[in-house]
């Protein structure tokens, strides 16, 4: 079983879109697609809404999706193809508690693709991506703390030298592989490319 991280340095930088286009670009892998939410205080694990519950029932929430309207990000990953389809939400720094409902998911699976950088705390896959927009200035700490496992770069933008992210070091990334993108395009035949190299070679 081959597993594939995508992560990103905040949202909306397209993690999602890459994670689509691989599945749809490599089909014969029939993926196991999950994307993996963390809520801050205040909103419920179970459907995502204002929620002031006391107790732990709320804590996590793993839910398949079916839907095909492509209306959600978990379904645009039905849409595009994928086996199965997974959509995890947890509380803020509680991601730990499903774990093991993540890994019994990841053991059915024949390969499986994630949207998450939180997840390296607890598996080490075959590749990690992540993906970086310098138009987007905010950067998460889950993707600082991780930069330093990223397989390769995706990176909006050509011909870019010049980052305006305010005390975050590049230098963990300054070998890896760099894919430049120009959404909407955000996967292209050379990422496909390294990604079933590095996985066929494990």
């Amino acid at each position: 079983m081959a597993i594939v991280v995508i992560g990103g340095h905040s949202r909306n930088v397209g993690k999602t879109s890459v994670v689509a286009g691989l599945i749809a670009a490599l089909p014969e892998f029939s993926w196991t697609a999950m994307k993996i939410t963390q809520y801050g205080h205040g909103v419920c694990s179970k459907d995502g809404k204002a929620c002031h519950c006391a107790t732990d029932d709320h804590s996590w929430a793993i839910s398949e999706e079916k839907d095909r309207s492509g209306k959600s990000d978990t379904s645009r990953f039905v849409l595009a193809g994928a086996a199965r389809v997974w959509w995890v939400r947890t509380e803020q720094g509680r991601l730990g508690e499903a774990i093991p409902a993540i890994r019994r998911r990841l053991a059915e699976s024949q390969n499986v693709i994630l949207e998450s950088n939180s997840i390296l705390k607890f598996i080490r896959p075959d590749v990690y991506i992540t993906v970086l927009d310098p138009a987007t200035e905010d950067f998460k700490k889950s993707a600082q703390e991780f930069l330093d496992r990223a397989d390769a770069v995706i990176l909006h933008g050509y011909g870019q030298k010049q980052f305006a992210w305010e005390g975050i070091s590049l230098k963990p990334v300054a070998d890896c592989p760099i894919f430049r993108i120009k959404p909407p395009a955000y996967v292209t035949p050379e990422i496909v490319e390294f990604v079933k190299a590095k996985t066929l070679r494990r």
